[in-house]
């Protein structure tokens, strides 16, 4: 059985003394909010969701942690500040997990993170972030089990995850990002790469990489247990070996790397 939460919680108080590294409360939490409708796994727990949003002042440096369990997506918009969403829920098969999210706690002021109950055999809690930030913001994101997703921002970028793919749209900068299991998606825009590089590697799972067809990259890719498949007419140079490449698209550009072990590689034209 899955339960949201009903009702609005009031604005903070603007007076409200917070001990510098205490967390953050919500500023509110939004009833009937679809994102809890997403997520529907251990179906046979009770379970309960809220979403809680809080809008932050710009920073130099956007820090996230969603471990132990939760996903991290991050867009742009053009405000000068950052609104997060955070999607906290909690399953039981013993007691009531609405209980298990009163305990739950997200904090933003040096970093987002959230911190949570111990919890019993037969449930558990998770806590995922949804950010709108401006275009060139600089990420430092961690997940243990969760995906990261990162569309249209333009920065310094370190990003990793154990169990979770990783997904780019329209993105530069100098970016590096690694999975464990997970597969890595990337869509690329324009001629070239805006920024230094982007570097991606995932060891159990396949590689998607799209680029306009007249994009300009110096490209290292492959995979060692998997097959290659690709739109591009490709000129190789040195020796091919365990499926390993490296090229350059359209006289070249800045480095491209996307890499795998386990897993397929498909570079699509689009």
């Amino acid at each position: 059985m899955f339960r949201r939460v009903a009702t609005a919680l009031p604005l903070l108080l603007l007076g409200l003394a917070l001990a510098p590294t205490a967390p953050l409360e919500a500023q509110r939490v939004i009833p009937d909010d679809e994102w809890c409708d997403d997520d529907r796994e251990n179906s046979n727990s009770e379970r309960y969701c809220e979403v809680r949003e809080f809008s932050l002042d710009a920073r130099e440096l956007v820090r996230v942690n969603a471990e132990p369990n939760g996903g991290i997506r991050v867009e742009v918009w053009d405000r000068n500040e950052i609104s997060l969403k955070a999607k906290v829920q909690a399953w039981s098969r013993r007691g009531d997990p609405q209980e298990i999210v009163n305990d739950i706690r997200v904090a933003t002021e040096r970093s987002i993170s959230a911190d949570g109950p111990k919890t019993e055999r037969r449930e558990g809690w998770s806590v995922s972030f949804h950010l709108m930030v401006p275009r060139n913001s600089n990420l430092d994101l961690e997940s243990m089990n969760g995906g990261i997703q990162i569309t249209g921002v333009h920065g310094d970028m370190d990003f990793e995850t154990m169990n979770g793919g990783i997904k780019l749209e329209d993105v530069g900068g100098k970016v590096r990002g690694r999975t464990m299991n997970g597969g890595v998606s990337v869509v690329l825009s324009g001629s070239e790469w805006d920024g230094e590089e982007l570097d991606l590697q995932t060891t159990n799972g396949s590689v998607s990489l799209t680029v306009p067809e007249n994009f300009r990259a110096n490209l290292q890719t492959g995979t060692v247990n998997g097959s290659f498949n690709t739109d591009f007419p490709i000129t190789l140079r040195g020796r091919l070996r365990s499926n390993r490449i490296s090229t350059e698209l359209n006289g070249g550009g800045p480095p491209i790397r996307l890499i795998t072990t386990n897993g397929a590689v498909r570079l699509r034209s689009g």
